[in-house]
């Protein structure tokens, strides 16, 4: 495989801040009915620091986080390109817009709405990227100018999506506005995991990835808590796929369930779904198995089977007979399937590769297909093989291989 060969490129580390006694924090916030979990004090949990983090977007899932890591005791500041945002979290400890009877943490400081300069990004630990992936590159673009490269901080991207027109995933923007060094050490958050889950301590699992072990544990014991485990891999390439690719799927599900259809038909998509996930991702060069973990078929099965997911939602009111414009014009928040079902058509027929199921969604999406014809043409496909991986693997992951050995020559 492709990716476990890259074990010969030698990649630089850094090392893993060593882990101090453990604090833990008790949880009384009453605003939920649901359970909230409190938990008693483990000697062999390992536990990071207090570590200074910056985190680039206030929506749901950048505000989760900031709550969690201030909560475990670290001093975080809250990016918003809001200006309300900013005011209401500083002076309430409330976000108007997301997570809204939520009580934050005392230990976030929001900052915005122009994004921080030189001064506070060289104070950071880490920066964390909770943006959109169709506004990353421009954000990283003008945040890369203050970055040190002699001592730069750790770099945690939790967003998940393919880049339209380029067909890029994060790893390859990062290289692209910051250098294959500092893409070489990101490090990627993915898994099961709902922002107002996450805010009631519900238990959670991730996977943290990175082609740099030592930056993937350092980000694993960051953010690691008995409510919140975190496990490492060396693959990020099929994580950002499987974080991206889930999204398309999860509307595919909520348009069978918008349609009427029930249990039968939404196992029988989730289970397609990552039949066609594997199938693309080893294709394009991740590790199949990359798709069977927390990143895989974790999110996927979450995504397609809440009502709370946003893509899910998307599907849902498509089901139902909705324009995809008045979904989008009240949904309130991003959700990653619409725009992404687009990079990954593009992608598929570079690869040359068969998955019915996105490139209806696609079709459904942006070529005015009949949500009704689409799935009666998916049912009336001929018998196929279950399993059925690509024989020719690896191609755009060797290209962003080979720009990454390219760009680290030329830094």
């Amino acid at each position: 495989m492709l990716v476990r060969s890259l074990r010969i490129i030698s990649f630089f580390s850094r090392p893993t801040r060593s882990p101090i006694r453990a604090r833990f924090t008790h949880y009384t916030d009453c605003s939920y009915s649901t359970a909230r979990l409190t938990f008693m004090p483990s000697p062999t949990r390992s536990i990071s620091e207090p570590s200074k983090v910056l985190i680039f977007g206030a929506g749901n899932f950048g505000s989760c986080l900031a709550d969690h890591l201030g909560d475990s005791d670290h001093d975080v500041y809250l990016w918003s390109r809001e200006g309300q945002v900013v005011k209401s979290l500083n002076e309430t400890h409330r976000n108007p817009i997301y997570l809204k009877e939520h009580h934050f943490s005392a230990n976030i400081t929001a900052v915005g709405p122009e994004l921080p300069g030189k001064t506070l990004i060289d104070e950071m630990d880490v920066l964390l990227f909770a943006i959109p992936t169709q506004f990353l590159r421009e954000n990283l673009a003008k945040l890369q100018l203050h970055l040190n490269r002699e001592k730069y901080p750790l770099l945690i991207f939790v967003n998940k999506g393919i880049e339209i027109g380029t067909q890029a995933l994060t790893l390859e923007i990062i290289a692209d506005t910051c250098g294959a060094e500092i893409a070489k050490a990101a490090t990627f958050i993915s898994g099961p995991s709902f922002a107002k889950e996450i805010v009631r301590r519900q238990p959670t699992s991730v996977s943290v990835t990175s082609f740099t072990d030592s930056e993937a544990q350092r980000a694993a014991v960051l953010f690691h808590q008995p409510h919140f485990r975190c496990y490492t891999g060396s693959d990020p390439i099929g994580t950002e796929l499987a974080g991206a690719l889930k999204n398309v799927y999860a509307i595919a599900a909520g348009a069978a369930d918008g349609l009427g259809f029930e249990n039968n038909t939404r196992a029988m998509i989730i289970t397609r779904g990552l039949a066609e996930m594997t199938r693309i991702g080893t294709a394009y060069g991740a590790d199949p198995l990359t798709f069977l973990g927390l990143a895989g078929v974790g999110d996927l099965f979450m995504s397609c089977s809440s009502p709370t997911s946003r893509n899910y939602s998307v599907g849902y009111r498509l089901g139902k007979g909705e324009s995809l414009d008045s979904i989008i014009n009240n949904l309130g928040s991003v959700a990653e399937g619409v725009t992404t079902a687009k990079g990954v058509k593009m992608i598929l027929d570079e690869l040359g590769i068969r998955a019915r199921i996105a490139t209806t969604i696609y079709e459904v999406l942006y070529e005015g297909k009949d949500i009704q014809a689409a799935v009666r043409e998916l049912l009336e496909l001929p018998l196929s093989k279950e399993i059925d991986l690509p024989s020719a693997t690896g191609g755009p992951a060797e290209r962003l291989i080979k720009k990454l050995l390219i760009l680290n020559h030329q830094d």
